[in-house]
């Protein structure tokens, strides 16, 4: 059954007041992966758990204990389950996703203040952090249930929901939670299928609709030799230095096009037949797309579909920083006494972090062996998830498909992406049923990146879609 068009035009005549909702959940700065604002998702987590409330779901906060993070011992956040509807003839959908958000400050390169939402009037950008990933998404389902909540309207469907605010740090303790009440008589049984809004369209004018994500494995390696910092004018070319190992050893993972030279990882994964390509050669993308979205001419490649299955088919390996090093203005000549690169693997099936770990360690130790360094080396995997792939001819996709022509009077593209949403998988397995991923932004969101936007038409089309994806489920033969 189609929307109410009543739906559709609550959503256009509320724009105002949800984008100052936004604005609110962006002023929270809860990025999970730095302790000093560990605080700041719990504030996240009771905002949002009143959000809820506010209209009509029964919800809960549930502890997930505690955990360590760069030797810290920390109260992990508590995820939030809420329910709405117990019709026996209806469909249950559950719906994820995450309060937390990535780190960020002014001095990274943000032409803005990253936790004030700044409203671009010209291009109709709402650039914040959080705005896309994932806190755009999330408030896009209040406005849904809002609209049915004031004109006392009952949902078409069931609703269940699990929001976390530790997915930007692996999601830890959230894989318990969703087996455990995955079994008979727990809080997810009798769901009848999953939504998750937690990624983007390909670019920036086709809507779409995802059926696979890469997996992870991020890894932290560390190289420590003197008790303290030492003075290169005096210990230069005297000692072993641990910055000079470690940008040997990061310098033999992967080449500067993109080929991992982790001996086996590559390899693990089965070459793309004619077929397979095929798929990616019909999607709505091109070069200039990913440059656009990047901020420069710098694809690898010029062959579109190569470029498509490296960033949805085949693992990736990327370098994200070296920790301890001196890095503020100035010219300091010391020599670190100990330095930790930081990297991480997507990783595409068969691969998953259990198979993947033993080639990681193994190359690192061999690479560092052959410095004949007095230093030492550590190395840790700090979080990791599975990849996932769905069934996209499966009703809830359909039920998707529908919606996506009803808002954007156009078919979506079918993809693969390139990020990771670890706890997909775990509810694919965990409770046996199909998982869609319906996106809200688009692809130059630069949802991990300085800048990070959500375009006003995506929040605002983007709400009416979840609604209508509703609706279209309602009606949709199983």
């Amino acid at each position: 059954m189609p929307a109410p068009s009543e739906f559709l035009k609550y959503i256009d005549g509320n724009a105002d007041a949800f984008i100052k909702r936004l604005a609110e959940a962006v002023s929270i700065p809860s990025i999970s992966g730095d302790a000093r604002h560990r605080k700041d998702v719990f504030a996240m987590a009771d905002w949002l758990n009143a959000q809820l409330k506010s209209v009509g779901v029964e919800t809960q906060l549930v502890d997930l204990g505690r955990h360590t993070m760069d030797g810290e011992d920390l109260p992990l956040p508590p995820a939030i389950l809420g329910r709405l509807g117990n019709d026996s003839s209806k469909k249950t959908v559950l719906i994820y996703g995450h309060f937390d958000v990535q780190p960020a400050l002014k001095s990274d390169g943000w032409d803005t203040e990253p936790f004030t939402l700044t409203i671009n009037e010209q291009t109709g950008q709402l650039i914040g952090r959080g705005s896309s990933d994932d806190k755009g998404p999330i408030l896009g389902w209040l406005n849904v249930l809002q609209y049915h909540h004031e004109n006392k309207l009952p949902l078409p469907v069931n609703l269940k929901f699990c929001f976390e605010g530790m997915e930007e740090s692996g999601s830890e303790g959230l894989d318990d939670l969703v087996r455990r009440e995955s079994q008979k008589g727990g809080y997810f049984d009798g769901v009848d299928c999953v939504c998750i809004s937690d990624n983007y369209w390909l670019n920036t004018r086709t809507p779409a609709l995802t059926y696979g994500l890469r997996g992870l494995s991020y890894y932290k390696v560390t190289v420590s030799g003197p008790a303290r910092d030492l003075h290169s004018g005096v210990f230069g070319r005297t000692v072993h230095e641990p910055m000079t190992d470690l940008v040997h050893l990061l310098n033999t993972l992967v080449t500067p096009t993109g080929d991992i030279l982790i001996k086996g990882v590559d390899e693990m994964v089965p070459p793309a037949d004619e077929e397979e390509k095929k798929i990616y050669e019909k999607l709505d993308y091109s070069i200039s797309d990913i440059e656009q979205s990047a901020g420069a001419s710098i694809a690898l490649s010029d062959d579109k579909v190569n470029v498509l299955m490296g960033r949805m088919r085949q693992p990736s390996l990327s370098i994200h920083g070296i920790e301890g090093a001196f890095s503020a203005p100035g010219a300091k000549t010391v020599i670190p006494a100990k330095v930790s690169g930081k990297f991480s693997i997507r990783l595409v099936p068969p691969q998953t972090p259990d198979n993947i770990d033993p080639l990681v360690i193994d190359h690192l130790k061999k690479a560092f062996a052959e410095l004949g360094s007095k230093n030492t080396l550590t190395v840790e995997n700090l979080h990791g998830g599975k990849p996932w792939v769905a069934d996209h001819r499966h009703w809830n996709f359909e039920a998707a498909k529908k919606a996506t022509k009803a808002v954007y009077g156009q078919d979506p593209d079918l993809t693969r992406e390139g990020g990771s949403i670890p706890v997909t998988l775990t509810f694919a397995e965990s409770l046996g049923v199909n998982v869609l991923l319906l996106p809200m932004g688009r692809g130059d969101d630069g949802a991990h990146s300085t800048n990070e936007k959500l375009d006003r038409s995506n929040f605002i089309e983007g709400s009416k879609l979840l609604g209508t994806y509703l609706y279209e489920l309602a009606d949709i033969q199983k």
